[in-house]
């Protein structure tokens, strides 16, 4: 799948990358040169050329034997997406202890563990960086999103942490911040809604662009960061999605 480009002979490995957001960046790193190593829970019908492993984020031991079995057989690791998640709905109220524990879990430590087990690759590598995959529910107070924003703020925060502990290694570690997406995710939280059309054209009104994120706007973004031709952008969070962040549009007449 590689046509050339700054990604050339890297190594980078996306979780979650059988679907959505992390299929579309598997998709664009494969495109610009790098080699991918999908790590996903089932990494199955994967385009030609990807590399699947399974992994669970929540289990450490898990994650240390696919990044080992991902460096014998592909030489090294280069780049770190950590794009594996859970979505949450509810309140404060509504969400038990075990929820919590549970997103969390995979959310947060699941970035965690990760970047643990990969950073002595990492610091092999002349062009070492992680991106995270946080979310405008980070920045944004969104309603019913309690646990899921929680989790979102706090790798926001992990990430700045990282990259002042990583800079020095010549790691760089940023975050991407998108929209509401249109991914499957998504796609099942509208089949569930009493009305899927309304409850579209909703989350499309709420992002000042009209219409939802797509996965590879995602991908581009989480691309440009992770390139070595970013050398200078450590730290950062880039958002996608469509000016929620940013703008205050007036109403439409």
């Amino acid at each position: 799948m590689s046509g050339g480009g700054e990604f050339e002979g890297l190594v980078a490995v996306v979780t979650g990358g059988a679907s959505g957001i992390g299929l579309a960046t598997a998709h664009e790193l494969a495109g610009r040169g790098a080699i991918v190593a999908v790590f996903d829970l089932a990494p199955v019908g994967l385009p030609e050329g990807m590399h699947g492993f399974v992994a669970d984020v929540g289990d450490q031991a898990s994650i240390d034997a696919a990044v080992t079995d991902a460096v014998t057989r592909l030489g090294g690791i280069d780049i770190v997406v950590n794009n594996a998640g859970i979505g949450a709905q509810g309140t404060v109220e509504s969400n038990p202890d075990s929820d919590w524990y549970k997103v969390l879990d995979v959310n947060l430590l699941g970035v965690v563990r990760m970047s643990r087990a990969t950073l002595p690759h990492l610091r092999e590598s002349s062009a070492g960086a992680i991106v995270n995959v946080c979310s405008i529910a980070a920045t944004a107070g969104l309603p019913d999103r309690a646990l899921y924003s929680a989790s979102k703020g706090a790798i926001l925060a992990l990430t700045r942490a990282m990259a002042a502990d990583l800079v020095v290694d010549g790691i760089r570690v940023n975050a991407v911040n998108p929209g509401t997406a249109d991914t499957p995710w998504v796609g099942n939280l509208l089949k569930r809604a009493a009305d899927p059309a309304a409850e579209r054209a909703a989350l499309e009104a709420r992002q000042p662009h009209g219409r939802l994120v797509s996965a590879p706007e995602i991908a581009a973004a989480i691309a440009y960061l992770a390139s070595p031709t970013s050398g200078s952008t450590t730290g950062a969070s880039l958002d996608v999605d469509g000016g929620m962040a940013g703008l205050r549009l007036r109403p439409r007449a």
